[in-house]
């Protein structure tokens, strides 16, 4: 019975957890939206940020953002009405999906490309870079070059 009734107790407590999950401060998500959308005035700020006295967009867009997330529109819809009302630019990261996934890749093949010429360009350097000159002379690639020469001293010297 003492067993049963402890499992009746973490079941009621995690039904309680899960309705509860979902049931977020408004004030929270506010503030999470805020900060994904930045203010139009030109101040390049984010749009809960936004601290110019007498800034004509930020305490429009505030409300219009609060009576947003009071009408419990989902997050994609709140900033579709901002996208369409103050253009793309009103989005701090791009979107990933469509031409917005551009933006979110091309710095990475960009780095790539830049990293595999590098390795590229050293590795053409590597390979013109004049061989090691060893302490009794000139270094030489093919030694065999010079066999005549050899043959040319040791008979004119007699070693």
């Amino acid at each position: 019975m003492f067993r049963l009734k402890q499992i009746a107790q973490v079941w009621m407590l995690l039904a309680t957890l899960f309705l509860f999950m979902g049931a977020g401060d408004d004030n929270a998500r506010f503030s999470e939206l805020g900060h994904r959308v930045m203010c139009v005035c030109g101040c390049n700020y984010v749009l809960l940020e936004c601290n110019h006295v007498g800034c004509p967009y930020s305490d429009k867009m505030r409300d219009e953002l609060a009576a947003a997330v009071k009408s419990n529109s989902d997050d994609n819809s709140v900033f579709q009405i901002f996208i369409q009302k103050y253009g793309p630019a009103v989005m701090l990261a791009p979107p990933k999906n469509g031409f917005g996934r551009v933006a979110w890749i091309t710095p990475y093949i960009v780095l790539i490309f830049g990293l595999g010429l590098v390795f590229l360009i050293v590795r053409i350097w590597n390979k013109r870079r004049a061989k090691a000159v060893p302490a009794g002379g000139l270094a030489v690639e093919h030694p065999e070059v010079f066999d005549s020469f050899r043959d040319q001293v040791r008979r004119d010297t007699g070693i």
